[in-house]
Order: structure tokens, then sequence, then C-alpha cells
């Protein structure tokens, strides 16, 4: 059985190290140099090009590397009845745990402020934001979502959940559906977009969502690029109904020369790096499912087509 690494913007050797260290007898190969179009029945996929999926006849499972799979549905030709698993890594959801206790302190404590008056050489105090006083609400409570609210509730932060379906975690207000998402937005002093991409989330975070927010509220995306609608959110900064964003995504990557963000005082740009996946780290998952699929059992963790992750 091959294994077919199929992610064009990423470094390949790098993985097919680590995964024949899990694996020393492993027949993988690097597309496009892929042989025999037949003996392939795993791909490990990022960003394919659309309708590749196809050529293979006897695929059984359809792997991303990486949390999301919106990168393989967007694919109008995947092949019918193919599995799609998605990588589910602590190291991950420690990753963007951090990332955005980063940006919500940096917003707290006014870091940004104070980088900008160095610059100038201006000495001009701000009084921190007390943790307690500050609501962070998070969209979307799936693995990453839980780990980023874990976070918070141990720094003193009060926090709110909204997702598809009502959650229970200790700790955490939930809200859910469209009935709940209001309430959810009063109550977000910070709004942390840890959404997975489908078609119900496609550019969410618009000029409504800003406007359900109390004023001075503040925004961190961290999800994908496409929930956001960029130009409702430089209006709702640019009126000061917002204070201020930290972004990771974008509808565009690399972020255009140019682009109203990159200069924007109160916006803050990185550059997709909030929760990295590490070769090292994922490798004896994909292998375990590898096996798991050579034998004929179901691979872990599939993802649901009708939610879309």
């Amino acid at each position: 059985m091959t294994m077919l690494f199929m992610a064009p913007k990423l470094k390949a050797s790098s993985w097919v190290k680590h995964l024949r260290r899990e694996d020393p007898n492993l027949d993988v190969r690097v597309w496009p140099e892929d042989g025999p179009p037949e003996t392939v029945e795993l791909i490990l996929s990022w960003k394919h090009p659309l309708g590749e999926f196809r050529k293979y006849p006897n695929l059984k499972c359809i792997a991303s590397l990486g949390f999301g799979v919106d990168h393989i549905l967007r694919d109008p030709d995947l092949p019918p009845g193919v599995p799609i698993t998605r990588l589910v890594d602590a190291a991950m959801i420690r990753a963007m745990s951090e990332y955005v206790l980063a940006a919500v302190l940096n917003h707290t404590r006014h870091f940004t402020h104070f980088l900008r008056n160095q610059a100038l050489g201006e000495w001009t105090p701000r009084v921190p934001l007390h943790a307690s006083k500050v609501r962070v609400g998070i969209m979307g409570l799936g693995t990453l979502g839980r780990g980023a609210a874990a976070t918070l509730l141990s720094q003193g932060f009060p926090v709110a959940g909204w997702s598809r379906t009502l959650k229970q975690i200790e700790g955490v207000s939930s809200f859910a559906g469209p009935e709940g998402l209001d309430d959810f937005l009063a109550q977000s002093d910070i709004l942390v977009c840890l959404l997975p991409l489908t078609p119900a989330t496609r550019s969410i975070l618009d000029r409504r969502v800003f406007s359900r927010l109390p004023a001075g509220a503040y925004l961190i995306n961290a999800a994908r690029g496409d929930h956001l609608a960029e130009e409702d959110l430089l209006a709702a900064i640019d009126s000061d109904h917002l204070s201020g964003a930290c972004l990771d995504v974008f509808r565009t990557e690399p972020l255009p020369a140019g682009h109203p963000f990159w200069g924007h005082p109160r916006v803050v740009v990185t550059p997709h790096i909030a929760s990295l996946t590490y070769p090292a780290a994922v490798a004896p998952q994909i292998i375990a499912n590898y096996h798991r699929v050579r034998t004929g059992q179901a691979p872990l963790n599939v993802i649901d087509f009708e939610k879309g992750y």
C-alpha cells in the first residue's frame, strides 16, 4: 500500500524523514513523482491541486496535514465515499492557546501602544486592563477553542463560548446557534474566532457581528481568513466602535503589499503562525492511521461531511 504526499507548499523531505522514522518499511511517494496511480491508497494533503484525487482509483483515505479540512472540501471533484481525516495534536492545541493568550495580553497590557510610542520616543503610560474585568468570547468550542478557553480561565479571564451546538465546559458560559449569537456577542469585550471554515461560517465576522459587540471591543482571528469581511473590520475600527484587531489569517496569503492592514496603527498582523504542524509530533498518528487503512480498519479523526469539519 502506497502513501502519497501531496502538499506542494510544504517541505516533503522533512515529512518523509519523520514518517519513515516511525515505519522504516513505509512505501511513501511525493507528488507529482507518484508512480503507478493504482497503488496509492492514502494521500496526505495540504492545498492540493483541485481534481487531482480523481486520478487514484483505489484511494481509501485522504488525510489533512492540519486541523482544518476546508482546503480539501473546496475541491468540487472529490472521489465519493473516501473518508477525510484531520490531525488532532496536543502541541498544536497548546500553540494556539499560547497565541490567543499572547494576543489577549498584548491588548489588555497595551503593548502595541507602547511599542509604537517607543519608536516615537514618547513616554505615555496607560493603565492595564484587569483580567477579571475583560470578558473573552470564543467562537468555536472544538479542541482548539476548548484549549484556549482553559488557558484564559487559568489567567482569570471570564470566558464565554459560541458554537453550532451547546457545549458543557466547566467555567465557560456556553451559547449556541443563531439564536444565541447576539447574547454571546454582547458580553464579549474580546472576540476570538477559532471556528472551522464552512459555508455557514464564511464571512461571519462582518458588519452585523461587529455592531453587536460592546463599544471598544477587540477582535482576534486565528481561524481562517475567509471568516473575515476585511472592509467591515476596517470600518468598525476606523469608526472607533472596535478598538483594534490581531489577525493571523487572511483572504490572500501572503498578505499583499499595500494592504490596509499593514499600515493600520490598531491592527496587529502575524503571518499565519498561530499553530503550526510539526512533522515529528504528528507522524505517529499518521502512521497509525496508515496501518488502520492497510488492515481494513476505519481511520481515526474522520470528519463529518455534513458539518464540514
